[in-house]
């Protein structure tokens, strides 16, 4: 009887579970617009998911479905070609699917600042994308510039080839919000010679907001975000797929190589990159080789993928280690060539040093004078799906070691050590559709911890950080209305305890002690704790006025606390050759930005305008220090101090997009793009003050980017299709720069032209063979961009030659190889 009753209860019991659904077949077929030919090996990915598929050598592709599955929408992409977004219709077997050769990117599909995946075209926010073929043919020297080369309104502030920290309309460090894969990138970003701990080679696509989106992120993405987002591995396919980059590069001798390997099933997935990238001092007319600005950088990462009929979780690793030289551009007076530090302190006379070899300037060899950077991640990103509903949810822990060895008498003793460790978290829920209108609820935060190790300088203390941040967001869609908006709540706690410091009675140098050994030392940083909490929110619609136009507005106030060395910082950061001084009075900077645009879209013509205006109450920026008679404060090894100070803020401009592919000519196109930013000190005493107060420091000059593309497929057994592309880069003078203190200098009208050609080979199915040779500056033009750090490094006020600091980088002929089996 028991048994009975036993065998009952758990009838009973799985009979109340969600049944099993059989699975659903759709097959689709995917053609090209315009000549209705199949295509081979398109990706096809089930949207606000890592589910997807391929099409095989006829153009059809197989998605397993649940019987009771929600999902309508797939995006189809490949390269060449527009990345579109289409409805499947459940109801019947076969579906058939038009691919429009690459023309203009506004119904390309967005992850970035959204509640869920939704078009270019839709989106009130002003978002640009970079596709995977647009990376993959720009050739430069780090990831940042590549999409700065595809994104008008964004730029890099450099220090060298490798160093690049993006700019959204003239606003940067900790205003930018970098992510990688949707994980807020922590590297101690807060430094002038601080890049981006990225894989180049494994940035699969790019998104880039311009404007406030503290809604979805919080603090540091004040003026927008620059979202990388890498290859994951989403084709189901049993065989072994990969990738294959090698590239050269002959002004620095840039020797470039990457692998990708992925593989996957209906349940598992996983995937591996690594990569190396070693290069010398880059060279100019000007100068010849430009000392210390070679490097040598490793990456590796790895993820496994489960995927059920409900969603995915997935694990990610990555390691990132760059040995970076540390530029300094001290050199002899009257040859000006380039010198070598090697005494410190008074001993050390900066315009007296003797000169930097042939063969040190040639070498692949870094200086002693270098940064060694270790950045380490390990994530999880989860999807689950819960009938009409999602849930997205994340964790991650980052690791960044940074060591500056600037001692030329003790090179293995570092100038700065510090080690930053970041817990990053996530969850956002997608709730059902109602009234035409998605809700997205989130919370999502960090805690910091950071230390100083042993070194001899201490620009930052010790501190804690906790971070919290609470959103609603809602997308209402209606016929031709779409009006997305929502508001957020933002809480950080900064603590730190005291940090003392004694001289080493030998060397001379500093170095850090602890309670109760602090007996003949001095209180580098006393103790502090601090809250600073925000609300913010953003308002936006798009109105599609015809199937070609849509207007575009959108108002957002942005919220960012101030970054560790605006807050607390003393003393000197020895790759920056600055002298950082904090002010711990500060308040948050909040800023209010109204953006309105126009998208037009046809068969023949792409075109965008977009305005914008931003006020900033609470603007940080660095003023430099000054004597009594005006004269900048700089020390033996022409290390000068900035303080830190607080007022209002103005930047408004606009960009442009015009991209013309006419019909009757096949393959040709004519890009261009265009953006001009203008920023002001709206404090009282700059008042019509121009050059002398009232201009932001760092503000990029007008800039026109025009390019002529044509893609010709041949008939030729071995090369399949060739593109050739001529690219024209005007930037303006920028007269409107910060002369207060010597900071800033008026930088002339210059022009770069670039040319390049892309060939695919025919190969066995399955494969692709990719070969580029590009130029870029290839008239060698000697020019210095008004965002280069380099430029300033100059301890003369005259020379034989006329020229004064650093200049960019000359003449560089590029090839790259990519590979895809």
């Amino acid at each position: 009887m028991l048994k009975k009753f036993f065998l009952l209860f758990i009838i009973k019991y799985f009979s109340l579970l969600p049944s099993f659904a059989q699975p659903k077949t759709i097959i689709g077929i995917v053609k090209e617009a315009e000549t209705m030919q199949p295509l081979q090996f398109c990706n096809i990915s089930i949207l606000e998911t890592k589910l997807g598929t391929a099409t095989n050598a006829a153009g059809y592709f197989k998605l397993n479905l649940d019987q009771n599955s929600t999902i309508t929408l797939i995006s189809i992409s490949l390269v060449g070609y527009i990345t579109d977004t289409f409805q499947i219709n459940t109801e019947k077997s076969s579906n058939e699917f038009f691919l429009k050769p690459m023309q203009g990117t506004l119904n390309e599909v967005i992850v970035t600042a959204v509640s869920r995946g939704t078009t270019i075209r839709e989106s009130p926010v002003a978002i640009m994308s970079v596709s995977s073929k647009a990376i993959d043919q720009t050739t430069e020297s780090n990831i940042i510039d590549v999409i700065v080369k595809n994104v008008a309104g964004l730029h890099a502030v450099k220090t060298g080839p490798n160093i690049s920290k993006p700019f959204i309309r003239g606003l940067g460090y900790n205003r930018v919000l970098t992510l990688y894969d949707g994980i807020r990138q922590e590297g101690q970003q807060w430094g002038d010679e601080h890049g981006i701990e990225v894989d180049a080679y494994n940035i699969n696509r790019a998104e880039v907001v311009k404007g406030p989106a503290s809604i979805m992120y919080g603090s540091d993405a004040i003026a927008g975000v620059v979202s990388l987002i890498p290859q994951m591995p989403s084709i189901t396919m049993k065989e072994l797929r990969g990738k294959f980059t090698t590239e050269y590069q002959l002004n620095n001798g840039l020797v470039g190589n990457g692998i990708r390997l992925y593989q996957s099933n209906k349940l598992w997935a996983w995937g591996i990159n690594g990569s190396y990238r070693i290069a010398k001092n880059y060279t100019n007319n000007i100068e010849g080789r430009v000392y210390n600005t070679s490097f040598r950088e490793t990456n590796v990462s790895a993820t496994v993928q489960h995927t059920s009929s409900n969603g995915y979780s997935n694990i990610n690793a990555t390691l990132y280690n760059n040995l970076q030289g540390i530029p300094d551009g001290s050199r002899d007076s009257s040859t000006r060539k380039f010198t070598i530090q090697i005494f410190e302190g008074q001993n050390d006379d900066i315009k007296n040093r003797p000169l930097v070899s042939e063969a040190q300037l040639n070498s692949y060899r870094l200086s002693p004078m270098h940064q060694h950077i270790q950045h380490y991640r390990i994530y999880t990103n989860n999807h689950y799906r819960f009938g009409n509903s999602d849930i997205d949810f994340s964790f991650a822990f980052q690791q960044n070691i940074r060591k500056e060895y600037t001692h030329p008498t003790e090179p293995k003793n570092a100038g700065l050590n510090v080690k930053l460790n970041t817990y990053n978290y996530s969850v956002k829920y997608n709730t059902p559709k109602f009234l035409n209108t998605d809700f997205t609820l989130g919370i999502n935060g960090m805690y910091q911890n950071n230390r100083n190790k042993n070194a001899t300088e201490f620009p930052i203390p010790n501190f804690n950080l906790f971070d919290i941040g609470s959103f609603i967001f809602a997308n209402w869609k209606q016929r031709n209305w779409t009006i997305s908006g929502g508001i957020r709540y933002d809480i950080r706690r900064l603590n730190g305890d005291d940090l003392y410091k004694k001289s080493d009675f030998n060397t001379g140098f500093s170095y850090q002690v602890f309670l109760p050994d602090t007996l003949g030392s001095q209180l580098q940083f006393s103790s502090f704790n601090k809250v600073f909490n925000g609300i913010t929110f953003s308002i936006g619609t798009t109105y599609k006025l015809n199937e070609n136009i849509n207007l575009k507005a959108n108002v957002a106030k942005g919220y960012r606390a101030p970054s560790i060395t605006e807050f607390a910082s003393n003393g000197l950061d020895p790759g920056a050759h600055i002298v950082y001084i904090g002010n711990r009075n500060f308040d948050p900077e909040f800023n209010l930005q109204e953006d309105i645009g126009i998208d037009f879209n046809s068969k023949e013509v792409t075109a965008t305008i977009s305005l914008f205006n931003n006020q900033i109450n609470n603007y940080i920026y660095l003023s430099q220090w000054t004597d009594a008679n005006g004269n900048e404060v700089i020390d033996a090894q022409g290390n000068k101090t900035f303080q830190y100070e607080q007022s209002k803020a103005q930047l408004y401009g606009t960009e442009l997009l015009l991209n013309i592919h006419p019909k009757s000519i096949q393959g040709f196109s004519f890009n261009n793009s265009f953006s001009i930013v203008y920023g002001f000190n709206r404090k009282e005493r700059f008042k019509y003050a121009e050059i002398n107060g009232e201009y932001l420091p760092l503000i990029p000059p007008a800039n026109l980017l025009s390019s002529v593309q044509q893609i010709i497929k041949t008939k030729s057994k071995i090369v399949e299709r060739v593109e050739g592309k001529i690219e024209a880069e005007y930037n303006a003078a920028q007269n409107r720069y910060l002369a207060l203190s010597n900071t800033e200098k008026a930088t002339p009208s210059f022009t770069l032209f670039n040319i390049s050609v892309v060939t695919k080979l025919k190969v066995k199915t399955n494969h692709s063979f990719h070969l580029q040779l590009q130029i870029n500056n290839l008239f060698d033009k000697a020019y210095q961009s008004n965002l280069s750090r380099l430029r300033y490094f100059e301890y003369y006020n005259q020379s034989p030659n006329g020229q004064l600091g650093m200049f960019n980088m000359g003449r560089n002929i590029c090839i790259k190889g990519i590979i895809g089996f």
